[in-house]
């Protein structure tokens, strides 16, 4: 079943009755834009098992003790917001499986050849999908980067990856002056809000998996707590990227990242993929991915299911 992603924009009061979400909006509130189903009553409930991500992005949310720890038990994934409302911080449940601990066991004790081998696979699948949205949406030549696809080596050592993403932003967004850079000019607020998103999807995905999301197969920063979410999301951007060039191609105006703009990026769970021969929504897609990392780790598998454009 595909979890619901809910956002949060308005000053409101979260709270957990019956296994129930309890969204209270204050009176201040009450007579401003609202989405329809808001429109109708004040008080709303939403079942706890049917919420996989929620976007908390107001300073004045409130949320009880009770309400998180239903949603964490639930594997639900909670991001808060900056003050230019940028996804700042993630919350994920801390047992997100039963046998948790011999997966982190299996998860540590994963040689080296295998991490290698593993970011192999994830880089060549994410410049075969990013080959795949240069060509649809920017008709340019990709037979350069379906060479670089297939020549990534285990580990990635002559980094390939590195090349084609050099390729792949020159020319996937005819915009003057456009470099990928998390503070560069507009579409890059998107693509880091959409990134976010995804990131949430796939970390809460490990967690479920009951894997470890900080220690990952390619990314070692000390600082960064979701390191193997970070490798295992990577081949997931290029739908990021498609969807981002779709919104630009409307017209619309991305130098605010507007409520509706939001919305349409919130969409990103959603999102159908193709994956091992089927289509699926990006969150049960990802879902798949993580299940066949463990099976790897544990030796049942040596590929991870990935989805392909």
């Amino acid at each position: 079943m595909i979890r619901k992603t809910l956002y949060f924009g308005n000053p409101v009061y979260l709270s957990l009755k019956n296994a129930q979400l309890i969204i209270k909006l204050p009176d201040i509130v009450k007579n401003e834009t609202l989405p329809s189903s808001f429109k109708q009553q004040a008080e709303v409930t939403k079942p706890i098992e049917d919420i996989g991500v929620i976007v908390l992005d107001n300073k004045q949310i409130t949320i009880t003790s009770g309400a998180l720890e239903a949603l964490l038990e639930n594997n639900c994934a909670i991001i808060t917001c900056d003050s230019k409302s940028m996804p700042v911080g993630l919350m994920l449940p801390l047992y997100g499986n039963t046998t948790q601990n011999e997966r982190f066991r299996q998860q540590l004790d994963a040689s080296l050849p295998l991490t290698k081998q593993l970011w192999q696979q994830t880089v060549r699948i994410k410049i075969e999908n990013q080959a795949a949205v240069l060509k649809k949406y920017a008709d340019e030549e990709v037979k350069c980067m379906t060479i670089w696809a297939a020549d990534v080596k285990s580990g990635d050592l002559d980094n390939m990856e590195a090349r084609a993403a050099a390729y792949y932003w020159r020319n996937l967004f005819k915009i003057e002056g456009f470099t990928r850079d998390r503070e560069g000019m507009p579409p890059n607020n998107l693509l880091n809000y959409g990134y976010a998103i995804l990131r949430a999807v796939v970390a809460r995905g490990l967690v479920t998996s009951g894997l470890l999301p900080t220690l990952g197969i390619h990314h070692h920063n000390r600082y960064n707590a979701y390191c193997l979410a970070d490798d295992i999301m990577e081949p997931y951007r290029p739908y990021i990227d498609e969807l981002v060039c779709k919104i630009l191609q409307e017209g619309l105006n991305c130098n605010e990242l507007t409520k509706d703009l939001k919305a349409r990026l919130l969409s990103i769970p959603t999102l159908e993929v193709n994956i091992s021969g089927k289509r699926s929504p990006l969150m049960v897609a990802v879902g798949q991915t993580t299940a066949s990392l463990y099976k790897c780790f544990c030796g049942e598998l040596r590929k991870i299911s990935y989805p392909q454009m």
